[in-house]
């Protein structure tokens, strides 16, 4: 019985150091600049879109509940703690995805690329907004870092990545998925 214990006393020693070692690599990742980081919108209850929904008016979309609120004030927090600079940040039109800017780094643009297509009523607009973001991203002259908030089919169809809500995603100019990690609530 004492073994074992050893054992797994030792085991979450590793663990632990090892799950630092991998957080300073990914911070250093991200101090280095030049990625880009999808966020999903922090936790909205449900799942896609209301049948009346009206991408201006907040009242008719599926929005942050506070614990989303909590988690997207973590994601801000995160960057400030961390010291993690970006360049700019661009959000979908969505109210959840603003409304997970707005908490998370005050300052954000909208681009249409990033709205989500889950819905049939969206659906159409797939393969535009991937080859726009491909585009925007081909022209970036940055050398920062750029955050995106975005929705769960965006990620997904970009880094064939599912993530989770508020989760964070980091990849290279050339979508590559170099890590992630998720933000609680």
């Amino acid at each position: 019985m004492k073994i074992i214990k050893f054992i797994f006393i030792i085991f979450i020693i590793l663990s632990s150091s090892l799950k630092a070692e991998i957080n300073n690599d990914l911070l250093n990742t991200l101090k280095d600049g030049n990625k880009l980081i999808f966020i999903r919108h922090a936790y909205a209850p449900g799942g896609g879109d209301p049948d009346n929904f009206d991408i201006k008016d907040c009242s008719t979309q599926r929005n942050l509940s506070e614990s989303g609120r909590q988690q997207a004030t973590n994601i801000g927090n995160f960057f400030i703690k961390n010291k993690i600079s970006f360049e700019a940040v661009y959000s979908s039109e969505w109210c959840r995805c603003k409304e997970t800017a707005e908490i998370a780094f005050k300052d954000f643009k909208t681009k249409s690329f990033l709205n989500s297509f889950f819905s049939q009523k969206f659906a159409k607009n797939k393969k535009k907004q991937i080859a726009d973001l491909n585009k925007f991203v081909g022209n970036l002259k940055s050398s920062g870092n750029i955050v995106f908030v975005t929705h769960y089919v965006l990620i997904s169809e970009t880094l064939n990545y599912a993530p989770s809500s508020g989760e964070i995603v980091i990849a290279d100019k050339k979508f590559n998925k170099i890590a992630s990690f998720e933000i609680e609530y």
